[in-house]
């Protein structure tokens, strides 16, 4: 049986034209069905004949990733473990952000990267993410808000479980049908893709405009990139910046620079003037991120003073840089926390 979630909109296209021998209008609407109107049921795609519908469910089928265990903080914050066909569980969060939601979603199963200060490496790389899974997390997300006459979910940011490059041709799918008016009907402009950084794999991105990128940077030179994320510096950070240089923006966009702040780690006005130097003021921006103490890691969070004397250094620097706000801290919000939680 056929998951149709799981057909891109050229493969829904090909099957329903293949397989089922239709016109192409009859894509058209069983998208609309999936998308924009979120059915589960094909019995539930109401102007197709019943003698179609009976057709398609003896080839097809309509299943959603499956809600495991749901958190919300007090902040407004969702949190999801999400459990795959397969029984693989990943996360996604709703995050409240003034009249909308944006969707932290995951890419892959686990994460290969292994970042020092990341949950999600410490459980290591199951597998990829299908189009399905990862377009299923929005369905969810969506679902969740309306059944709860809650605001509705308008902007994207796939900085989940997973490096979303290292799932390049699942991603770029995802992307290219957001925008579709009678499916999701998200602009690219509203997606962000969140990236350790590989050079060949972001010229691709750019190329494209699909989506915006933040670089998950964490630290102002090679040498200290290399102690916090071991494998994300196997890219030379020099390569790196270089790549970003020359990414193609349009007016008024620019690259975000994620940077988590660890307690004498990275967190001294020195890495901040060093930091300074690496960015381009003109086409970067800083998101900080004050590192919230998690059992079971080396790190610990930095104090709010020297998180705000380092703002205020980029800023003598001419640098757009801000605080993130941490947000779900009561519900373990920080990616791979919920998953490590229910396999201890």
């Amino acid at each position: 049986m056929q998951n149709l979630i799981e057909l891109n909109k050229n493969d829904l296209e090909a099957f329903v034209a293949g397989d089922l021998k239709l016109p192409r209008f009859r894509a058209e609407q069983i998208w609309q069905w999936l998308w924009q109107k979120r059915v589960r049921d094909i019995d539930g795609m109401t102007n197709l004949s019943k003698p179609l519908r009976e057709q398609l469910k003896s080839m097809a089928d309509i299943i959603w990733p499956d809600i495991a265990k749901v958190q919300q903080s007090k902040d407004g914050t969702i949190k999801f473990l999400l459990r795959m066909t397969d029984g693989a569980l990943i996360e996604t969060v709703l995050i409240p952000m003034q009249d909308r939601y944006s969707q932290c979603l995951s890419t892959q199963v686990g994460c290969a990267m292994a970042c020092t200060f990341c949950n999600t490496g410490k459980l290591g790389f199951e597998r990829n993410l299908t189009y399905g899974e990862i377009m299923g997390q929005i369905l969810v997300g969506r679902q969740y808000l309306e059944d709860l006459g809650m605001n509705p979910l308008k902007n994207l940011v796939f900085m989940g479980m997973g490096e979303p490059l290292l799932n390049l041709d699942t991603l770029l799918k995802v992307l290219n049908d957001l925008p579709c008016e009678r499916g999701l009907s998200l602009s690219w402009r509203r997606s962000m893709v969140s990236t350790v950084g590989f050079p060949d794999k972001l010229r691709i991105l750019g190329d494209l405009e699909v989506a915006l990128p933040a670089i998950s940077l964490h630290a102002p030179t090679q040498e200290l990139r290399a102690k916090i994320m071991p494998k994300a510096a196997k890219v030379h950070l020099d390569d790196l910046m270089n790549c970003l240089n020359s990414y193609p923006m349009r007016p008024r966009e620019r690259i975000t620079f994620e940077y988590l702040l660890l307690k004498d780690v990275n967190d001294s006005l020195e890495h901040a003037d060093q930091l300074a130097k690496l960015i381009d003021r003109k086409k970067g921006k800083i998101n900080l991120i004050a590192y919230n103490a998690t059992e079971g890691m080396p790190y610990q969070a930095p104090d709010r003073e020297r998180v705000e004397a380092f703002e205020k250094r980029l800023w003598k620097h001419g640098l757009t840089a801000f605080i993130r706000r941490s947000m779900g801290s009561d519900i373990k919000a920080a990616c791979g926390q919920l998953k490590a939680g229910e396999q201890a």
